[in-house]
């Protein structure tokens, strides 16, 4: 047998290519997906060296699309959604109108169709999610007033770009019956049988779905797999995605979204995401480094005005038009710059969309490679643009941000995390009296962690500015709950750099982790096994 073959080149090619460029573009300061976007251009057809399978890059692509749109769905929160609405609905349908429209116009300028414009103005429109939210968990916005209407203004965009993916293929079928000179019965068909498949396949994922997923979810539970619940949870996204296509005729994105949303409605949200998200993440690096294989390079000399023009419309044309809109409903000059400089660059959306315009037809590749290109470029401005506009940001709504302690703070506990093991602990101190402050970075747990009546600053102990909030200088001891060892670790480096003399306990999973821990003289450790295999020992008599 081989052993090499297309599909395991254009894996490993894609996995060990996207690393390394991802770990450049990271230290950079920059977002990894510029280095899997440029990973797919070095490895595929216009560029010199090794060239990947396109074919098979862009089948597993498909399954990065189903894994990306079940994580959007698991994420969609309708309670963010609604407490911003009133900005966030109109702001966000306003810009994405205002961006289409400065895309069509570019589009019929260059002599394409007014559906290839109509694709390349929607994918030009709509902000990367991962992008936006990094930059906003970097300057600590994220619990903001403006952090939510940011987050929520990004909702209404995918919730707009998923039924887009679900509309073009029927409009891209009305489109071409025009051209064969059909009737309106022959026009307005595709349209109407479109709508009622996604009408039938929402109903019985709201109907039928939201009883029988969670169900099946809570047996798999039951059964104490995790192995087995991991596997369930890929299940559901995959085989929703795909019955839904076969069924349905609606595309995998609606399917898995549908299937994350209700997915994410359960208790078991949090651990399905935690369980399924190191696959997500590697099929979400082969999506982007598909993606950048179908970029030709030479758009960039070709085509410069075109490319520049692009550019514009991604970076001033949807800046000024969210400014504009968040002033006109009254928000004040630094939420309006805030939201527009976030929004001010493309990704995953707009990648899906570009691959779906170019695969019916209706989108030339010179449109694609302009996304692409736009996409690249405005990733890697992105950064630079959002600091030079929050860099003198004074915190005027501070409101949950950093709920620093109002109790006097000299010899106390700060507790790093609020998951399993942080909980019990945080419940033990309560019960003893003990005064600690909880540093929590998950905006779900620090809420739960408040209800609670606890002390609690927002965001990770891996900055200093938290850290001091909780009064590291004055506490007296560090118990880091966090279940990643190594992350711990750093954490530990942090802490005794502004507090020498504090006492760190830290937890640990591994012997590896252990032995990190105590390589970085890390004086108290628990290895949960160790602990687990002690304490049977000593029930047994056996200690």
């Amino acid at each position: 047998m081989p052993h090499h073959t297309p599909l395991i080149g254009t894996v490993v090619a894609g996995l060990v290519v996207a690393f390394i460029l991802g770990a450049i573009a990271h230290r950079l300061k920059m977002s990894p997906l510029v280095g899997y976007l440029l990973a797919g251009i070095m490895v595929g057809p216009f560029t010199p060296g090794f060239v990947a399978d396109a074919s098979l890059a862009n089948e597993l692509a498909e399954i990065g699309v189903i894994l990306l749109m079940f994580g959007v769905g698991l994420h969609f929160s309708l309670r963010d959604l609604l407490s911003v609405r009133n900005i966030a609905v109109p702001g966000a349908i306003g810009q994405i109108a205002v961006a289409t429209l400065l895309g069509m116009a570019l589009a019929h300028f260059q002599g394409w169709s007014l559906l290839g414009g109509l694709v390349f103005g929607l994918a030009l429109s709509v902000a990367s999610t991962v992008v936006l939210l990094r930059a906003l968990q970097g300057a600590d916005l994220i619990e903001t007033r403006r952090g939510r209407i940011a987050v929520g203004w990004l909702i209404v965009e995918d919730l707009v770009m998923v039924l887009a993916l679900v509309m073009l293929p029927a409009l891209a079928s009305v489109m071409n019956n025009a051209e064969a000179g059909g009737g309106m019965e022959a026009l307005l068909a595709p349209l109407l049988g479109t709508l009622l498949k996604v009408v039938g396949f929402v109903a019985l994922m709201l109907i039928v779905g939201r009883r029988i997923i969670p169900w099946a979810l809570h047996w798999v539970v039951h059964t104490g797999s995790r192995e087995l619940f991991r596997l369930a949870v890929l299940a559901i996204a995959l085989g929703v995605a795909f019955g839904a296509a076969i069924a349905f005729d609606v595309s995998f994105a609606l399917g898995a979204f549908f299937a994350g949303m209700i997915l994410g409605e359960t208790p078991l949200s949090r651990r399905a995401t935690e369980e399924t998200l190191p696959l997500r993440d590697a099929f979400a690096v082969l999506f982007f480094v598909s993606v950048g294989m179908l970029f030709n390079p030479v758009v960039l000399v070709q085509q410069p005005l075109l490319l520049l023009a692009t550019v514009a419309i991604i970076i001033v044309g949807k800046s000024i038009a969210a400014f504009a809109i968040v002033r006109a409903f009254g928000h004040p000059t630094d939420t309006a710059l805030t939201i527009s400089a976030s929004l001010a660059q493309i990704g995953e959306f707009s990648f899906i969309l570009a691959s779906l315009g170019t695969g019916l037809g209706v989108l030339p590749a010179e449109g694609r490679d302009l996304i692409l290109a736009g996409a690249i470029i405005s990733i890697f401005l992105n950064p630079i643009i959002f600091s030079f506009v929050v860099r003198d940001r004074k915190d005027e709504e501070k409101e949950e941000e950093e709920a620093v302690p109002e109790k006097p703070r000299m010899g106390h506990v700060i507790l790093v995390g609020y998951g399993r093991v942080g909980k019990l602990i945080a419940a033990r101190l309560m019960e003893r009296k003990v005064h600690f402050v909880l540093i929590e970075g998950d905006a779900d747990r620090a809420e739960e962690a408040e209800e609670a009546g606890l002390s609690v600053v927002r965001g990770s102990a891996l900055e200093d500015r938290h850290l001091k909030a909780a009064g590291i200088t004055e506490a007296r001891r560090l118990l880091i709950a966090v279940p990643e060892g190594f992350e711990g670790g750093a954490i530990h480096e942090h802490a005794r750099r502004l507090n020498p003399e504090i006492q760190v306990i830290a937890r640990a999973h591994s012997d590896a982790e252990v032995a990190h821990l105590e390589g970085l003289g890390v004086p108290h450790i628990v290895m949960g096994e160790r602990e687990l295999a002690s304490r049977m020992l000593t029930l047994c008599g056996a200690g």
